[in-house]
């Protein structure tokens, strides 16, 4: 998986990922699936530009096979508003996205779900690490690109 800004390898979200059943992604180089998920999701997250969002510097990308999750470490501030976004290569993909705190507690988020696209938006009441779940509930593989925008 590559990243440029998420810390995948803290003790706390390993113990998450095997709770979760999930396994760490393997770090490698960017792919042209990639480049194309990484497009789509800059389109994606335009439209919360347009409200004022900023978009984090980085990215965060890999592939998923069916029915396959990955959990990305974030640390977000209280105060302000977030907005991540993920996008896949492949458009009959059905990808989802759940942010979780440092607890594991599922958190509500603002939704939106389009198919090989998703996006949640939340204002954390504290500051600290959350988890971001990205799953793949399509029937093929999915190389997708994880962004985030905060205000």
């Amino acid at each position: 998986m590559k990243s440029n800004f998420f810390f995948h390898n803290g003790g706390l979200a390993m113990m998450l990922l095997a709770a979760m059943g999930l396994a760490p992604a393997a770090v490698r180089a960017q792919t042209d699936a990639e480049v194309a998920a990484h497009a789509s999701v800059l389109d994606l997250a335009g439209a919360f530009t347009n409200d004022g969002f900023k978009l984090r510097d980085g990215n965060d990308s890999g592939t998923l096979k069916p029915a396959q999750s990955t959990l990305v470490q974030v640390n977000l501030y209280a105060g302000n508003q977030y907005w991540f976004s993920v996008s896949t290569s492949n458009t009959a993909a059905n990808v989802t996205l759940a942010v979780y705190d440092e607890t594991g507690k599922l958190l509500k988020t603002d939704p939106y779900t389009n198919s090989n696209r998703a996006a949640a938006g939340l204002a954390p009441d504290a500051s600290g690490p959350y988890y971001v779940r990205i799953a793949n509930g399509g029937a093929a593989p999915a190389t997708f690109c994880l962004i985030y925008s905060y205000k």
